[in-house]
């Protein structure tokens, strides 16, 4: 897994706010304000790094493609550190809908049980999962 990089990003400036080129994953994506296209800048790099470490590819070097800034466009850095933006996304809260009988809900309310709490253990346990382990 790689660590840190600080990849160049190009804003544009639109009616609507921001586009924003990423040269070295030949992305792009937009914003509101410039902190808006900045963020979403961070999360696209982010996003796409992991998915090619997950897919065995080698995330590019900043400055690995050209960078071509026109006249009334920035140009700066965006710092991501992929290590951290992983454990980010991987430990982000997802919703799942779960059916049960209703006899069955009512007697789990009746005992305060803790929906998420319980399904998050029972799929722990049948994956082998210690929980002191888990990411």
């Amino acid at each position: 897994m790689q660590g840190k990089g600080a990849y160049p990003i190009v804003l544009k400036k639109t009616a609507e706010g921001y586009y924003v080129e990423i040269p070295d994953f030949d992305i792009g994506t937009q914003g509101t304000s410039v902190v808006d296209s900045m963020e979403m800048a961070r999360d696209a790099i982010g996003l796409m790094g992991i998915d090619m470490e997950d897919d065995g590819k080698t995330i590019p070097e900043p400055y690995t493609n050209e960078v071509v800034k026109e006249k009334d466009d920035v140009l700066t850095l965006i710092d991501v550190d992929f290590a951290e933006y992983r454990r980010k996304v991987d430990n982000r809260a997802v919703k799942k809908n779960c059916t049960l009988p209703y006899w069955l809900s009512v007697e789990a309310d009746k005992k305060g049980l803790n929906y998420s709490r319980v399904l998050q253990e029972a799929i722990m346990n049948i994956l082998g999962i210690n929980k002191n382990t888990a990411s």
